[in-house]
C-alpha cells in the first residue's frame, strides 16, 4: 500500500513539477526511499538502521550524474580542480621532478610523523604565508600544525574552539563553501550563523549587510573568512573594505578563522594572495588560518595543508600545541609524509621554488583568460545584460548572475 500510494504521488508531484533540478531531486529521492523499503524488507532488522532516508550530497549526486552521462560533449564544472584545455587534471612539472627526485632518494623512510607534523615543513609552510618580515614568526607567537589539507585544518581547529575554548558560535559568508558549515558543526559547534556577502542586485559584496552582521555577532563568536578567491561567488574584498572589517572584528572582539586555500593561485602572485593573512598579523590580530596546497601545488590527492595560529601569549602557545597534540592523535593519529615532502622540498630549493612560481603564474593567468574570453563571447552574442562581474571576479569560482528563468 506505501508503493502505491507513493507512487500516486509521485506521479502527481511529476505532472506539477516545471523545474528540471527540483525534478531531479524528486526522482533521486524517491528511487532512494523505494531502495530504503525494499532493502528493509528483504534484509530484514538491522543495528545500523536509522529509520530516515538521508539525501545524498549534492555534489556526490551531481558527479554521479556526469559519469552517467554519456554525452561526449559534457563538462565538469562540479568539482573545484584546474585543468587544462582538454579538461584534464595538470600535474606541475616541479611536482614531477620533485618526486623522481623522492622516489631516488634511498634515505626516504616511512617512519611515523609526530603528531603535530613534519616541523621543517610547517614552519617553511608559515613563512610562506606570513612572510620574510612576519614580526609573530621572529618573537615566535606562531603554531603552525601539519593537517590533513586545509579541510583538516578546519577540523581540528575548530575542534579545538568548541572542545577547549568553548566557543559554539560561529559565523560563514552567504554564500561559502558548502562543507564549511558541516565541518564546524560536526566539531562541536552547532549555533551556525552567516553574514551577508553576494548581493544578486549589484553582482557584487554587500558590505553594508556583512558590516552590519559582524557588529551584531556576539563577542566569543568564530568568524570564517577567505582569505583569496571566495568559494563560490569569485569576490575578495578590496584592500580598504578588509580593513573595515578588521576594525568591526577589533571592536567586537571575534574570532577570525581564516581559509587559505588559494594562495598564488589567485592572481599569480603568492605575495598579494597573502596579503590578507599578513595584514591581519600586522593589525595585531590573534586569527588562526587553514592553509591548502591542493590547488596551488595541484596536491588534491595528497592532502598537505597546515594550520596556523598567531598567539600574542607565547605561554599560551605552548598550552595551545599541547591540546591541539590531543586532538590529532583522537582523530588521525599522525599526518602523511609523501606530499608534506614533495611542498618541503619546492618550499626550500631556490630553484624549484621559483619554477613552481611560474607553474602557479601559468594556471592563473590561463584562468584569467577563460574569464576574459567567456566574457567577449557573451557580449558578441550580445547577450542581454552586463558581463563585467565575470572578469572581475577572481580564481576559479563565478557567480553568473544567471537566474532560472
Amino acid at each position: 500500500m506505501g508503493y502505491l500510494y507513493h507512487g500516486l504521488l509521485l506521479i502527481y508531484a511529476i505532472s506539477i513539477c516545471k523545474n528540471k533540478v527540483s525534478l531531479y531531486k524528486l526522482l533521486s529521492n524517491s528511487l532512494s526511499w523505494i531502495l530504503y523499503r525494499t532493502n528493509m524488507e528483504s534484509s530484514g532488522e538491522s543495528k545500523f538502521d536509522t529509520n530516515c532516508v538521508v539525501e545524498a550530497n549534492e555534489i556526490a549526486r551531481l558527479r554521479a550524474a556526469y559519469f552517467a552521462d554519456t554525452n561526449r560533449n559534457k563538462v565538469d564544472l562540479i568539482v573545484g580542480a584546474y585543468r587544462d584545455d582538454n579538461g584534464n587534471l595538470w600535474p606541475l612539472p616541479v611536482v614531477r621532478k620533485v618526486e623522481e627526485e623522492i622516489v631516488k632518494d634511498t634515505t626516504q623512510d616511512y617512519e611515523y610523523l609526530r603528531a603535530l607534523g613534519d616541523e621543517s615543513f610547517t614552519s617553511a609552510a608559515s613563512r610562506l604565508l606570513l612572510g620574510g618580515e612576519s614580526m609573530a614568526i621572529t618573537e615566535e607567537r606562531v603554531a603552525s600544525i601539519q593537517s590533513v589539507s586545509g579541510t583538516g585544518a578546519l577540523w581540528i581547529g575548530a575542534k579545538y574552539l568548541s572542545s577547549v575554548l568553548n566557543y559554539n558560535t560561529f559565523y560563514m559568508s552567504s554564500p561559502t563553501w558548502n562543507n564549511h558549515r558541516s565541518i564546524f558543526e560536526c566539531s562541536g559547534l552547532t549555533d551556525a550563523r552567516e553574514y551577508r556577502y553576494w548581493d544578486p542586485a549589484t553582482r557584487s559584496i554587500d558590505m553594508e549587510g556583512l558590516l552590519e552582521d559582524l557588529r551584531n555577532a556576539p563577542k566569543k563568536s568564530v568568524i570564517i573568512l577567505q582569505a583569496c578567491s571566495h568559494n563560490p561567488t569569485g569576490l575578495d574584498p578590496t584592500r580598504h573594505q578588509w580593513s573595515q572589517i578588521v576594525d568591526v572584528l577589533e571592536e567586537r572582539g571575534l574570532l577570525p578563522l581564516l581559509d587559505c586555500a588559494y594562495q598564488g593561485f589567485a592572481s599569480g602572485d603568492i605575495h598579494q594572495d597573502a596579503w590578507t593573512v599578513r595584514y591581519f598579523e600586522k593589525r595585531g590580530l590573534e586569527f588562526m588560518c587553514a592553509q591548502s596546497f591542493a590547488k596551488n601545488m595541484g596536491l588534491y590527492s595528497e592532502r598537505v595543508g597546515c594550520l596556523i595560529a598567531v598567539i600574542n601569549n607565547k605561554r599560551c602557545l605552548l598550552q595551545y600545541l599541547n591540546h591541539m597534540e590531543n586532538i590529532v592523535r583522537s582523530a588521525y593519529c599522525n599526518p602523511p609524509k609523501h606530499g608534506c615532502q614533495i611542498v618541503l622540498r619546492i618550499l626550500q630549493s631556490s630553484e624549484h621554488f621559483q619554477e613552481w612560481i611560474e607553474n602557479v603564474a601559468t594556471m592563473s593567468k590561463r584562468v584569467k583568460r577563460v574569464r576574459r574570453e567567456l566574457q567577449e563571447r557573451l557580449e558578441s552574442l550580445e547577450t542581454p545584460g552586463n558581463w563585467n562581474h565575470i572578469t572581475q571576479q577572481i580564481g576559479m569560482f563565478s557567480y553568473t548572475g544567471l537566474t532560472c528563468k
